[in-house]
C-alpha cells in the first residue's frame, strides 16, 4: 500500500513531503512511546503517533521509517516539520484517534510491525 492511499483512508492533511506520497508501506506502528518505535518497527514502517515533539523525527530517521501521521488531529510545531523536511520525513496529521486510525489500517490489509 502507497502513503498516498493511506492519506486516502485516514483523511489525512499532508503537512510535508507530498512528492513522497507514491512510497511503499510495509507495516504500522501505532504508539507513544519511542522506546517501543525503537524496540518494534522495521524499515518502510509508518509511525501513527499523538507525540508532536522534536524526539518524533530523530526516531523515525534512526529507525528509517517512511513517514509519520499524527493521529487525533494534532499538529506539530514549524521547527519539527522543518526537520522532517531535511529528513525526507514525510508528515500527515488524521483527525482520527489512535485506535480508529489503525482500525482503519488494519483493516485495509496493512499489518502492524510486529507481525514482521
Amino acid at each position: 500500500m502507497k502513503l498516498a492511499d493511506v492519506q486516502k483512508i485516514l483523511e489525512a492533511e499532508v503537512l510535508c513531503g507530498s512528492e513522497w506520497l507514491n512510497r511503499e508501506i510495509f507495516a504500522v506502528c501505532g504508539a507513544d512511546l519511542l522506546s517501543d518505535v525503537l524496540a518494534f518497527t522495521q524499515e518502510k514502517t509508518l509511525l501513527l503517533t499523538a507525540l508532536t515533539h522534536i524526539q518524533v523525527i530523530r526516531t523515525a530517521d534512526m529507525s528509517d521509517l517512511i513517514g509519520i501521521v499524527f493521529v487525533w488531529g494534532k499538529r506539530p510545531k514549524p521547527e519539527l516539520i522543518a526537520m522532517a523536511r531535511i529528513k525526507d520525513i514525510p508528515l500527515l496529521a488524521s483527525p482520527f484517534p489512535m485506535y480508529e486510525a489503525c482500525g482503519r489500517l488494519y483493516q485495509s490489509g496493512l499489518k502492524g510491525a510486529d507481525n514482521g
